[in-house]
């Protein structure tokens, strides 16, 4: 009986020993941030800057990352802007450059979103730079996560598209009969 007690004594400490050299040598796996929302201001970006529709996201060692919407949608800020169902870039300490899959409404125009930045030390600004223009905005609107929704309202639903596209032909049409 006293042999069993000190092999499950032995056992507990074995145990109890090895947990503890993995976290004295960093093999314990370190807990990472769940959502891409909590990584965005560790890099001083507001989490505000991605939709409330990612289904997953992949962030490399060297900043490269990959987010997944759910579906492409709009949301509006001082402009409206249009996310893609993938948005890729480069995320570092205050920007994320190599942006694709962001693009912004400018009068007809939808212009893609290359870099986003902020100062350091933070300010209340956001700086987006499309194509040779930098634009700073208040970085207030860009604080809280927004829901995206599917579609374009009011005057930017129409598109050159939707303009040159011919009436639908319709099988409700009464015909006169004369006698």
């Amino acid at each position: 009986m006293a042999a069993k007690d000190l092999n499950s004594h032995l056992g507990l400490a074995l145990i109890f020993l090895f947990s503890i050299s993995r976290s004295i040598w960093g093999l314990e796996p370190q807990p990472a941030p769940s959502t891409v929302w909590e990584i965005l201001p560790k890099y001083s970006l507001p989490s505000g800057l991605i939709p409330s529709t990612v289904t997953d996201y992949v962030l490399h060692e060297d900043g490269r990352f990959i987010v997944m919407l759910d579906s492409p949608c709009y949301i509006q800020f001082d402009y409206l802007v249009y996310y893609e169902k993938t948005i890729t870039g480069k995320l570092g300490y205050g920007s994320i450059t190599d942006l694709k899959g962001i693009q912004v409404k400018r009068l007809f125009l939808w212009l893609d979103v290359d870099e986003i930045k902020v100062d350091l030390p933070p300010s209340d600004s956001i700086y987006f730079q499309v194509g040779f223009i930098n634009k700073k905005l208040d970085i207030d609107q860009f604080k809280t996560v927004h829901s995206c929704r599917d579609g374009v309202a009011g005057s930017c639903e129409y598109s050159w598209k939707s303009v040159l596209q011919l009436p639908m032909p319709t099988n409700e049409i009464q015909m006169l009969i004369t006698e």
